[in-house]
């Protein structure tokens, strides 16, 4: 039987968001450079409504400034940038925890305790990369429980810049096992259904640019 599913494909406005995404990522454009609108166009064969479309939700996303004469710079991740993006991210993930409290099954508590183990061993073998996706998607078991799509999409827009613009190829294995021992607290206080307790520590301790500084800055190179 043929599977009726629809297949979406995505928009012209997606392709070029993620090209320019991947760009940033992998340094091929470089913090203070700027994006040519001519030479991007012919390079990616597209016109310039879809190109400036996708610029300016990278503007909204932090990654770039329009600047009306200059052209398109690409932003710099500064301390000050840094140290906001936790301040904000750790309050949204906090309230995350509290909205997600009822819908935490006991198959989720395992999943967490499944992925930190995951990151565990990533730390030993100084797999960074490893270390981020599965970092990423055990955080990502709260958040996404906690039944708000405006909460949602706004630690996403946020953790993009954090995590997905010039993250630098550096391991420092003190801190990953810090943060993996983190975890283990806050997988106790969840399954032992202390909610206001695992939202504090997510905020004040795990998200604490005050508690993390130090790693932060040579993580940044800031």
């Amino acid at each position: 039987m043929a599977d009726d599913t629809p297949i979406r494909l995505k928009t012209l406005k997606e392709q070029i968001y993620d090209y320019l995404r991947l760009q940033l990522k992998t340094g091929e454009i470089q913090p203070g450079s700027i994006i040519n609108i001519d030479q991007t166009c012919k390079k990616l064969g597209v016109s310039k409504s879809p190109l400036r479309d996708t610029l300016l939700q990278l503007e909204m996303e932090g990654f770039v400034t329009i600047h009306p004469r200059r052209g398109v710079v690409v932003n710099s991740l500064s301390l000050e940038d840094v140290k906001n993006l936790f301040q904000v991210i750790g309050s949204l993930e906090s309230t995350a925890i509290l909205a997600s409290k009822d819908f935490i099954k006991i198959t989720d508590i395992r999943k967490m305790r499944k992925l930190n183990s995951t990151m565990r061993k990533a730390v030993a073998a100084h797999n960074l990369k490893l270390y981020l996706s599965t970092n990423i998607e055990f955080h990502n078991i709260w958040i996404n429980l906690c039944q708000n799509s405006l909460l949602q999409k706004t630690i996403f827009t946020m953790k993009k810049r954090l995590y997905d613009f010039t993250w630098p190829d550096k391991f420092i294995k003190e801190w990953e096992e810090i943060l993996v021992n983190e975890h283990e607290k806050l997988i106790d206080l969840i399954e032992n259904k202390k909610y206001i307790d695992a939202a504090n520590f997510i905020r004040d301790v795990h998200w604490s640019f005050a508690v993390q500084e130090k790693y932060v800055k040579a993580m940044f190179q800031l």
